[in-house]
């Protein structure tokens, strides 16, 4: 297993947002994280990046324990991320903030040569560029490749996002609403792209609120209700499970 969570839970105050979560994700995977809003997902996926600490569980990733890791170690080990609230630098271009997600993976010139622009220094810029827009093509955004993230539609910043979190080639990867502001054709786009990286051996965590999409593109679902898991399984385990259906649609329904 790539990613296994276990007994994780995380309060605040007196609320518990993640309650006893236990579920885990293979690598080739997508796994498909929904629930009714405030169900405690984006926290989960604030837990497993480090951003927060969780009260209690485990959380592993190949087998090592990363719950207590700060977010940079976490990243380091193979784990990249999308934000349901985007986080790209404005003032850059596409390409400049895919360059960015390539950090990790980049042998980085010492400083004096990069600052003299040595030939080393040089080579290693030219492929972190060339790497950047391969992944702007990737997500259908060659073209707006040195266009500056704040100018770019809310969509096409989604699609950027995405090629930055692939840059470091993940083991992991945490996509939160990845097709938020999409028309239908650009979101069917980045189903497509999910199964790919999937394909490649990565595991995915979708977090994502088109309930078709999710069906469609997921090989097993967690459910969430008031941070706790009401039910795991395939789409159409899920789909049928009474739990899921009465915390989708009232008790009355």
């Amino acid at each position: 297993m790539t990613l296994v969570l276990a007994n994780v839970s995380r309060s605040f105050g007196g609320v518990r947002a993640v309650d006893d979560a236990t579920f885990a994700v293979e690598s080739g995977e997508v796994h498909g994280l929904i629930g009714p809003n405030g169900a405690g997902k984006t926290t989960l996926l604030n837990l497993i990046s480090g951003l927060i600490p969780p009260t209690g569980g485990t959380i592993e990733l190949e087998g090592r324990r990363i719950d207590r890791l700060p977010p940079y170690r976490i990243a380091a080990l193979g784990v990249a991320r999308t934000y349901q609230n985007i986080r790209l630098f404005g003032g850059l271009s596409a390409a400049d903030n895919v360059v960015v997600g390539r950090h990790l993976k980049r042998r980085a010139a010492p400083f004096w040569r990069r600052l003299l622009m040595l030939p080393s220094a040089r080579r290693e810029e030219v492929r972190a560029r060339e790497a950047a827009e391969a992944g702007l093509a990737r997500v259908g955004m060659r073209e707006r490749a040195r266009s500056q993230a704040y100018g770019l539609s809310y969509g096409e910043q989604r699609r950027v996002e995405i090629a930055r979190a692939l840059a470091a080639e993940p083991k992991l990867v945490l996509l939160d609403e990845p097709t938020a502001g999409m028309n239908p054709n650009e979101a069917a786009a980045v189903a497509r792209l999910v199964r790919e990286v999937a394909g490649e051996g990565r595991a995915v965590l979708l977090i994502e609120h088109n309930v078709r999409l999710v069906m469609e593109v997921c090989d097993r679902i967690t459910v969430l209700n008031f941070g706790k898991v009401i039910a795991r399984g395939t789409p159409a385990e899920v789909a049928n499970d009474p739990a899921v259906i009465a915390a989708y649609l009232g008790d009355g329904a």
